[in-house]
């Protein structure tokens, strides 16, 4: 029994120490392309790249139907590959007669730089501040997938927007981390916060949540208890069968996204 209890605690601090360290390579999946790399895309889109400091550039992609456009979706994205991955979804979205705007984190695609926290909450505003220099508030939509909640609900609770939608959202980074490690103090060796829980409360502008009952990467329960969160006037949406990438096959959940964007639309005539 000791010769065991000494095995299962080397086990424990080995794996301990490995998630301390080698934190952004568990819970991140970024994947580079190069300079002239061009996107695959059913819609035309323009890339800007743009320099953040003397040591970062942020890659950003506006898809489009048509031009001038006169709203917007500001698309935070998840925690896998590039922008080239989830520009399959900029079509739909488009649909309603919006622009969809793209970024890619540091280390993502053709994005630079450090990768913090802080860094996420910068290029995020950057974003924000690059749309709104086009468009009036009222018209931008802020739009998160997975990865991209916190970030969306972050930009939704410092700036005006339209509307602000959650595709599989996690109730904070650390209690997500939590249900991976559960036997470790992830609050104390997590390097990432992000507590969309806390953001959601200061968010003014209407709030759609969408979750997949058999999501095995977030569990619906994140989502369950964001509602805590939200005014009475917000929508969460469970998706009967949906897991975490393929909620958008599900028409029940592309008409709800639908019928906020067209909201938006009836608002603006």
């Amino acid at each position: 029994i000791f010769r065991w209890v000494k095995v299962i605690l080397l086990v424990y601090g080995i794996v301990g120490i490995a998630l301390y360290y080698l934190q952004d390579k568990v819970f991140f999946r970024p994947e580079k392309v190069d300079w002239d790399h061009k996107y695959a895309s059913e819609i035309p889109y323009e890339e800007f790249n743009l320099p953040f400091d003397t040591n970062a550039n942020m890659n950003v992609v506006r898809f489009y139907k048509k031009q001038p456009a006169t709203k917007a979706i500001i698309y935070f994205h998840g925690n896998k590959k590039n922008i080239g991955w989830y520009a399959k979804h900029a079509p739909g979205l488009a649909a309603a007669g919006y622009e969809v705007w793209m970024i890619d984190y540091p280390g993502y695609g053709k994005s630079t730089g450090v990768f913090t926290e802080q860094r996420l909450y910068e290029y995020a505003e950057q974003m924000y501040k690059l749309v709104r220099s086009r468009l009036p508030a009222d018209s931008i939509v802020v739009y998160g997938k997975s990865l991209g909640t916190g970030l969306a609900a972050y930009i939704a609770s410092r700036h005006s927007c339209r509307g602000l939608i959650l595709e599989a959202p996690y109730y904070s980074f650390t209690e997500l981390a939590g249900h991976y490690f559960p036997v470790y103090p992830v609050g104390r060796m997590i390097r990432f916060k992000i507590p969309t829980h806390e953001y959601l409360k200061r968010v003014i502008a209407p709030v759609m949540i969408l979750h997949g009952s058999d999501d095995g990467i977030i569990p619906a329960s994140h989502s369950r208890r964001l509602v805590a969160s939200m005014k009475k006037t917000d929508e969460f949406v469970l998706v009967e069968g949906g897991s975490h990438n393929d909620l958008m096959e599900f028409p029940a959940a592309r008409e709800k996204v639908n019928s906020m964007l067209t909201a938006h639309i009836r608002q603006k005539q």
